[in-house]
């Protein structure tokens, strides 16, 4: 055993009150069976991605071993459509008891008007707290010295690719830019897609893109801070690479969700993907023979660049309404989510890094995450998505369908980052 660590718009008043009413907890009287919702972006009964899995396999067995104290309805969407129907639910005063959240602006979204619960609390007592890697793991969930939502995982952004297709085409793993270029020219030339990603889903794109701004050695926090325009040398070859890369996407990447661009790796279809490690349980779940073929590297530097060991990291995370009837019901769920159980299934069949100090065996563990821990172990640092580290979740929202202009060519480099620029000033962040 070896111990590892580590937008919006509203939906009508007539689906709330419909499709998604579930979302109202029942009033409990005194014995009664305390009813908590929570709302997750994948079909727990449907999807064969493994991290789901094991988060079907959490809510069975907190309603089972809390039969007739406890129950938890899960409310599912689709990932691309959760956050506008998480903001209708909201907006209805029928916030999910607990819910998924990702780390960052987009949290600050829920934790500024005071949807958000602090945590603290819950956290100290019984020790749960130091259940967990250390403090670091709370970063991005901290807010004025609170803590707002508790992480279940720790996932990095990565390259996967088809060892076979590699080979057929003879090449070897990019180290460079330049050199991934010619990687994708002669993986075309073999008869090959080169590169399956969902460029319509605007996150997926900016993942991209903001790899190419770090590589160039873009300085985020003084583009947010307007000690430099987003309009400059570095952005604009960011955004010329992004340009350059997407010649060797699938063709029809505009219209492919992120499910279609990554079916389209795992089964063979393409011989790269630029994704999170959180991908290696939904290639694994729907495929298990391509896990032998399937290898990860971290994303190439640029020559002249900035440091091509940085690796952007990421966490799924739960936060609680602040309006909740039951609190403590809706904390005993959490502790679920990051008990040794969960976190041992995070590891040894979802292919993520545990955020808990849970010792797993790396033995079972699928073969990929031995790579991207070594991807991490080897990182000088770490940095967020682009789209969730701007100044809001609007920054980042308009951030990413800029990336997406340029990609279509609606948009030259120049254009679109002058766009993201003009809309700081407009909205007073300048």
């Amino acid at each position: 055993m070896a111990k590892k660590r580590w937008l919006s718009v509203l939906l009508s008043a007539a689906m709330v009150a419909g499709s998604l009413a579930m979302a109202v907890p029942a009033q409990a009287e005194e014995g009664e069976v305390q009813e908590i919702t929570w709302m997750f972006w994948d079909d727990l009964e449907a999807s064969e991605d493994n991290i789901t899995k094991g988060f079907k396999e959490v809510i069975d067995r907190f309603n089972a071993d809390y039969e007739g104290v406890y129950h938890v309805t899960p409310i599912t969407t689709q990932l691309e459509e959760y956050y506008t129907q998480l903001n209708a639910l909201v907006d209805a005063d029928q916030t999910p008891d607990v819910f998924i959240v990702s780390p960052g602006p987009n949290l600050t979204d829920y934790v500024a008007p005071g949807v958000a619960a602090p945590l603290d609390e819950y956290l100290e007592a019984d020790g749960w707290k130091d259940t967990f890697a250390g403090d670091a793991v709370f970063a991005q969930q901290t807010y004025d010295g609170k803590i707002y939502a508790v992480p279940l995982n720790t996932a990095a952004a990565c390259v996967f690719y088809n060892k076979e297709i590699f080979e057929e085409a003879g090449v070897e793993v990019p180290k460079t830019y330049d050199e991934l270029l010619d990687v994708c020219q002669k993986i075309k030339d073999a008869g090959y897609t080169p590169i399956t990603i969902s460029a319509g889903t605007a996150w997926c794109l900016s993942m991209l893109a903001g790899y190419l701004c770090d590589r160039e050695g873009v300085d985020l926090a003084a583009c947010n801070s307007g000690e430099e325009s987003w309009v400059n040398e570095k952005t604009i070859a960011a955004g010329e690479k992004l340009k350059e890369l997407s010649q060797y996407f699938q063709e029809t990447a505009a219209g492919d969700s992120n499910d279609d661009a990554t079916a389209a790796l795992y089964f063979e279809e393409a011989a790269i993907l630029i994704q999170g490690s959180w991908a290696i349980g939904q290639m694994n779940g729907a495929n298990p023979d391509f896990e032998e073929k399937c290898g990860v590297f971290q994303f190439p530097a640029i020559e002249g660049g900035n440091d091509p060991n940085r690796i952007i990291a990421k966490s799924d995370s739960l936060a609680m309404s602040s309006s909740t009837q039951y609190p403590e019901a809706c904390v005993a769920l959490m502790k679920y989510f990051t008990d040794d159980t969960a976190q041992k299934y995070t590891a040894e069949v979802g292919g993520k890094i545990p955020v808990t100090n849970v010792e797993y065996d790396a033995s079972v563990a699928p073969a990929q995450l031995a790579d991207v821990m070594e991807i991490f172990e080897n990182a000088s640092a770490t940095f967020g998505f682009y789209n969730e580290s701007l100044v809001s979740s609007d920054a980042g929202s308009y951030f990413d369908n800029q990336m997406v202009a340029i990609y279509q060519g609606e948009k030259t480099p120049e254009e679109a980052f002058q766009a993201v620029e003009d809309w700081y000033a407009e909205n007073g962040y300048r």
